[in-house]
């Protein structure tokens, strides 16, 4: 007797893989912050103000360590936390008749309609508005809703590791130049040899997405719609990179650097809903 196995089941899963990634993450930024500021530069900065260069330096690696550290968790707390945009029960297009372009689509495992850009999941077993990909490291889908906090988590985690690197460069030349100052110990010399290969591989790879999802931004597509386009056909919701920017990040340049959006923004830009999305009017339909 044949046995039917339900792979999207099987997808859905991964979802506890994502909670260990979440520990994962968490123990890295514990490794790192006790090896950056507990090691490395927190006794500079506790020792004599009289050496003030050292001191300075200090000051500056251990504030900008903690700026972006807040920046990166708060943009990732806000990428697991919010929904990335689903599609209401019974879904329909306002506009009447539909064009070619926007005719409403259906899903059939989510016996629902499916808004324009929105895809199924197969392992949030839903519809995703504007879905760009589902990521194991924040048990959640990337979408309209929180696509912003993703890219800001992305850039914020990219320079953080990066300064990380540079920041645990002088332990390293101090240890292996044999320094009779140096007060490092074994394993204080293993913390920071292990957090200096994780920030470095992260950065690394950090760099790659960065590049790529900046390019997705600017021209107004996501990682799903990558394989959706047309060679040497224009990207119908390319509307030129500024105003794909305002439909990512919003028009409030104070908040721009920040995981929020203005209540203005949410109301005057439907693509931050994930249901309706403009498009260029010289592609035709």
């Amino acid at each position: 007797m044949g046995t039917n196995i339900n792979l999207f089941k099987l997808c859905s899963g991964l979802r506890a893989v994502g909670y260990l990634m979440i520990l994962l993450f968490g123990g890295m930024v514990g490794l790192t912050y006790y090896a950056v500021v507990l090691i490395t530069w927190g006794p500079l900065l506790l020792g004599s103000p009289l050496r003030v260069p050292s001191f300075l330096c200090a000051l500056l690696v251990l504030l900008l360590f903690h700026i972006l550290l807040i920046l990166l968790t708060w943009s990732y707390i806000m990428v697991v936390l919010n929904d990335p945009g689903s599609v209401p029960n019974n879904w329909r297009p306002h506009h009447h008749p539909p064009s070619d372009l926007e005719a409403p689509a259906y899903c059939a495992r989510c016996q629902n309609g499916k808004p324009p850009r929105s895809h199924h999941c197969s392992i949030c077993q839903r519809c995703v508005l504007k879905m760009d990909h589902h990521c194991i490291w924040v048990v959640n889908c990337v979408g309209a809703r929180n696509y912003k906090f993703f890219l800001l988590f992305l850039l914020y985690t990219f320079l953080e590791t990066t300064l990380d690197c540079l920041a645990l460069v002088p332990s390293f030349i101090r240890f292996f130049g044999g320094a009779k100052t140096h007060s490092l110990s074994p394993g204080g010399f293993a913390v920071i040899f292990l957090a200096s290969i994780l920030n470095l591989a992260f950065a690394l790879s950090l760099l790659c997405f960065v590049v790529m999802h900046v390019s997705l931004l600017l021209n107004n597509t996501t990682s799903v719609e990558v394989h959706e386009k047309k060679k040497g056909v224009r990207w119908r919701y390319d509307l030129g990179w500024k105003r794909n920017f305002e439909q990512v990040f919003g028009t409030k340049k104070a908040l721009w650097l920040f995981p929020l959006f203005s209540k203005e923004d949410l109301d005057s830009i439907p693509a931050l809903r994930g249901i309706e999305f403009p498009t260029r009017s010289d592609v035709d339909v």
